[in-house]
């Protein structure tokens, strides 16, 4: 059974709705974001500075994934290994799709993630919003048969549905982009998503 440590609230939140869609059995390991938490922190709440989860990951982030002895950070890699190892519809079906799976996750974090992450924790601010119209121009571009890679759902699906939630409360951006919008939607309606968010929804703010 593989582990993930981190919390609903977090980029783990990717981890854990990839491992519904496969069917997988996982451990949650509850690890909070510091920043989070408030002076005096209570001895048995484990966070990011906690020198135990810094044996498990030296760079104090969530999520971290344990898989029989190996260890991976960073969420979006995380969901590209899980998705090749379980295989399925979820992975690359050829090379060319794993290049493309890779592309889009990495596309997601450079170009998207700053800003949409911005509207998330400030509100949607004009600069963000201009920011992500040229962004939110490629993905609409991309999306004429509804997904991202291969004509169906995908690792790569998620890893940017993830990563453009963050910006949901941005709905001009989501209006000038309706193929972007119905796939946002189409992402959020899978039961696996709706799993995941519905515990995320119990966890404390």
């Amino acid at each position: 059974m593989i582990t993930i440590y981190g919390v609903h609230r977090s980029r783990a939140s990717r981890n854990i709705w990839l491992a519904h869609e496969l069917g997988i059995p996982f451990k949650l390991v509850p690890v909070i974001q510091h920043y989070r938490l408030k002076e005096p922190i209570p001895a048995d709440v484990v966070h990011t500075k906690s020198p135990s989860f810094l044996k498990v990951n030296p760079n104090g982030h969530i999520p971290t994934l344990e898989d029989d002895g190996l260890v991976l950070h960073e969420s979006l890699a995380i969901n590209l290994y899980l998705a090749k190892k379980h295989g399925g519809p979820l992975a690359p079906s050829n090379v060319g799709e794993d290049g493309l799976m890779g592309m889009w996750s990495l596309w997601a974090a450079t170009e998207v993630e700053a800003h949409s992450l911005s509207i998330a924790q400030n509100g949607p601010t004009a600069s963000a919003i201009d920011a992500l119209r040229a962004p939110f121009a490629v993905l609409q571009e991309a999306l004429p048969n509804g997904f991202l890679v291969g004509d169906r759902f995908t690792v790569a699906d998620i890893n940017v549905a993830e990563v453009v939630r963050y910006a949901d409360g941005a709905t001009e951006l989501f209006r000038g982009a309706p193929r972007v919008k119905a796939w946002f939607e189409a992402c959020r309606a899978r039961p696996a998503y709706r799993k995941m968010w519905d515990a995320r929804e119990k966890e404390p703010a």
